[in-house]
């Protein structure tokens, strides 16, 4: 089974890096810590936060939830942590969710994308994904590319360590 997340607001950021590694990446934007661990347990989710108080909640303490609680301020640390105590595979599915609403992404041709994305683009790019969601399109050009350096250097880093 793929491996789900619900991301505390106060690790905020770590939701994008996972997703640019393919996971499910639910960041929780409530205040209510209760309904953030409700939606860890319904939707079979493990719950990633800097809060000490919602680990010690019963239904985490127990195991009910699984979570993973992060002490560092630092998004890399972060993503460290949870990729060494999960077992994630860093290389699974590379930028198949979209950054922004965490939704899966589809392959669109060329020829669909022509008044969707900048006329320099669109000459100078092949390939494109789209979310269904938002319908923010992809492409691999240098946010994509510099994204991909960032996550080579991670890998390389977990590597060493």
């Amino acid at each position: 089974m793929e491996v789900r997340f619900v991301v505390d607001q106060n690790v905020g950021k770590l939701a994008k890096w996972l997703r640019m590694m393919g996971y499910d990446a639910l960041l929780f934007k409530g205040r209510d810590d209760g309904d953030m661990i409700k939606a860890a347990l319904f939707g079979n989710r493990v719950l990633l936060t800097r809060d000490t108080q919602v680990v010690k909640r019963r239904v985490v303490a127990s195991g009910r939830v699984k979570a993973v609680l992060l002490e560092d301020d630092d998004p890399r640390m972060q993503l460290r942590k949870v990729v060494g105590a999960l077992n994630l595979d860093c290389r699974a599915k590379p930028f198949s969710i979209c950054l922004e609403c965490n939704r899966p992404l589809v392959k669109r041709d060329k020829d669909e994308v022509y008044s969707l994305v900048p006329p320099y683009v669109f000459k100078t790019q092949r390939h494109y994904m789209e979310c269904l969601s938002c319908h923010r399109i992809y492409w691999q050009g240098t946010h994509w590319a510099a994204m991909s350096k960032e996550m080579e250097r991670f890998i390389s880093e977990q590597r060493a360590s």
